[in-house]
């Protein structure tokens, strides 16, 4: 696991920022953290560090938002999702099947429907102060000796 503490919202924009380099089309990320913890924060990041000019906001009442890129970043939210029924008509699972990236706040809400494979756990909490923040990253072994 590797762990990271941030200081301020650029911080964490940044370190999601350096996880996109390691990013492939069918990847999900499973953004895990209470409300205003800066999981849209981090996933404009990953949007800057594919290189894409989107103005990242949260998906919340929308459900999905499509950024493009290549592959293109699905940036979704789960907070209002509480059944299958939801999680169906979401689209979440013709996404998954697509190739892109996607990211997905709230992942809490669908954990028994996200994919082993690919899968990139990022839980982001409150540190000492309001503005600073503990991300914790598991993506395996592969992702944790290259993240120099």
């Amino acid at each position: 696991m590797l762990v990271f503490k941030t200081a301020c919202r650029e911080d964490t924009a940044k370190i999601g920022e350096k996880l996109a380099g390691f990013l492939s089309g069918g990847t999900v990320i499973a953004l895990f953290g209470g409300m205003g913890m800066g999981k849209t924060v981090f996933t404009q990041g990953v949007a800057r560090g594919l290189g894409l000019q989107a103005e990242v906001s949260s998906p919340t009442f929308a459900i999905v938002h499509e950024y493009g890129g290549k592959p293109p970043l699905y940036h979704f939210d789960m907070y209002r999702i509480t059944s299958w029924d939801d999680l169906y008509s979401s689209g979440f699972f013709d996404y998954l099947d697509s190739g892109g990236i996607l990211c997905v706040e709230w992942s809490e809400n669908i954990e028994n429907a996200l994919p082993e494979d690919k899968l990139i756990r990022v839980t982001i909490s409150r540190a000492a102060s309001d503005s600073e923040r503990i991300i914790e990253i598991q993506g395996g072994e592969a992702l944790e000796n290259s993240w120099n």
